[in-house]
């Protein structure tokens, strides 16, 4: 550190490697076991433009050159079985099955690769751990492939294609991010130097983030805040608010960071801002206005202006991928399980009289209400008979539940204990009324024996088929710790947890636990 920074006219020394080792009382770098473990992402907003590029790049290129060589290895597989060549598989039809497959494998293939970290600079930084994650995530696309071959009704789309995409397609993505890092990378020898603007404890975090996330790319090289903070620190390497014009112009400075709290310094921030603006030095401050216990806020652009949203639960890009699943898989399941249903419909009109199907009015996400549609378990009427069965009720809180509701029937009893009355849902996943996983769906009835406004966040997200309800025992659970789980759900959300509950659904099933 030059003698810019100092708070009593006099020279400071030469800032050490390690800058601001000392701080203010009980500011300390986080333990490595707690803060600088690599699962926790920080976004911090700091790095390289060159870098943002080129990991943006890769998620193009990534998701490009695995389709490209998995399916020019088909082609070339089956060249010699076509009489007249490639012209004869350019002219074949695209079936809709396989186009499926194909967004299937793309989706499950980038969420792969996501999985892995390959688009988090702070794990491939290195190049030697940036090839580790890709033969994994390659790996990991080999088994996503394997669906084709097991779905192939010609059989052409053999398991030894699988196994070349395996060693070619890892060779191909390596050489593809090697040219783009290559080409786009600006590799620098010189850290990326920082002034943070705060010292109280916004600063202070942000400082220990940057110093256990961020290792030795980003500098801090010092504090600047109101002189009675300033006065505080441990430190000579800060400088009040009053001399941070002259501090910038002095020092080496790539970017000021703002930890003021905007409530309270919001004229502090906007003197900073025009300082920055005034030197040619980028400024970042934070868009976490106020405290958000759950909710993560963004910024918007809209016709009005740029707005500050702050979302009820997940939603951007993964909601997309999570919508493009849902129609994969619900299309899939309907066309394999097609003679089931039929089977079953079939059942039903011979055991009892009455519809083969039961609708009932339901509230999904935003308290909309839709029609969601069941195999029929009970005789016909049953609806109308619930009041004078209000007393038999053995449910706690506010919704409905008997064991053993006189209104089922023997047929009934078997579906709703193999859980096969809630096959008809799939239509309503491919209407977008419901998704694969979620909350379950409540009746009008439940839903108005609400009296406390926290049970109304279940309505925030698309109701599932399945749910952490239904693997975790269903009707055995209690209400409250139902609307626990659900909104667990909530707040815990990613495509990892969804494939976790399905792949327990199918356990959870055959046992029956909790079903009635």
């Amino acid at each position: 550190m030059s003698s810019a920074f100092r708070t009593d006219g006099q020279a400071t020394p030469q800032a050490p490697s390690d800058p601001l080792v000392r701080l203010a009382p009980g500011v300390t770098s986080p333990a490595p076991s707690a803060a600088a473990r690599p699962d926790r992402r920080v976004s911090l907003g700091v790095l390289d433009p060159s870098v943002t590029l080129y990991l943006q790049f890769c998620r193009i290129s990534d998701t490009a050159t695995a389709l490209f060589t998995l399916f020019g290895l088909f082609v070339v597989d089956n060249l010699g079985r076509l009489p007249t060549g490639l012209d004869e598989f350019l002219s074949a039809r695209l079936s809709v099955k396989n186009l499926l497959l194909v967004l299937a494998f793309a989706a499950s293939w980038h969420l792969s690769c996501r999985w892995m970290g390959l688009y988090d600079w702070g794990r491939i930084r290195q190049r030697k751990d940036e090839s580790k994650r890709v033969c994994l995530a390659v790996l990991v696309g080999s088994a996503l492939a394997i669906a084709f071959p097991l779905t192939s009704v010609s059989g052409s789309f053999r398991m030894e294609v699988v196994g070349s995409f395996l060693a070619v397609g890892t060779m191909l993505i390596l050489l593809a991010r090697a040219l783009l890092r290559s080409t786009i990378v600006v590799e620098t020898r010189s850290c990326h130097n920082v002034v943070i603007v705060g010292c109280g404890p916004r600063g202070q975090d942000l400082y220990n983030r940057i110093r256990s996330e961020a290792g030795k790319e980003i500098r801090v090289i010092g504090f600047a805040d109101s002189a009675d903070f300033t006065r505080g620190l441990e430190t000579d390497r800060s400088c009040s608010l009053d001399e941070l014009e002259r501090v910038l112009m002095k020092e080496e400075v790539d970017e000021v960071l703002i930890a003021l709290p905007v409530k309270s310094c919001y004229s502090e921030i906007q003197r900073v801002i025009q300082i920055c603006e005034r030197l040619g030095i980028p400024v970042k401050y934070s868009a976490q206005l106020f405290e958000h216990a759950r909710l993560q806020p963004r910024v918007e652009d809209s016709a009005s202006g740029p707005f500050l949203a702050v979302p009820a639960a997940a939603d951007g890009p993964r909601i997309i991928v999570k919508r493009s699943i849902d129609l994969v898989l619900a299309s899939l399941a309907t066309l394999l399980i097609s003679p089931l249903l039929l089977v079953i419909a079939l059942a039903i009109k011979l055991t009892s009289p009455g519809p083969i199907l039961f609708s009932q009015l339901r509230y999904g996400r935003g308290r909309r209400r839709f029609k969601m549609y069941k195999f029929r378990t009970m005789v016909d009427g049953a609806e109308a008979r619930q009041a004078a069965l209000e007393t038999l009720n053995e449910a706690q809180g506010p919704v409905f539940k008997i064991k053993r509701d006189p209104r089922i029937t023997r047929l009934g009893a078997i579906l709703r204990r193999t859980s096969l009355d809630e096959l008809p849902q799939l239509w309503n996943v491919l209407r977008g009324d419901m998704s694969l996983v979620g909350p379950r769906p409540l009746p009008l009835r439940d839903v108005s024996n609400f009296n406390e406004g926290w049970l109304m966040r279940r309505f925030s997200v698309f109701p599932g088929i399945t749910g952490l309800w239904q693997v975790s025992g269903r009707s055995d659970i209690p209400f409250d710790d139902w609307i626990q789980l659900d909104l667990a759900y909530i707040d815990r959300w990613s495509l990892r947890l969804d494939l976790w509950i399905m792949a327990r659904t199918v356990p959870a099933v055959l046992t029956g636990r909790g079903a009635t």
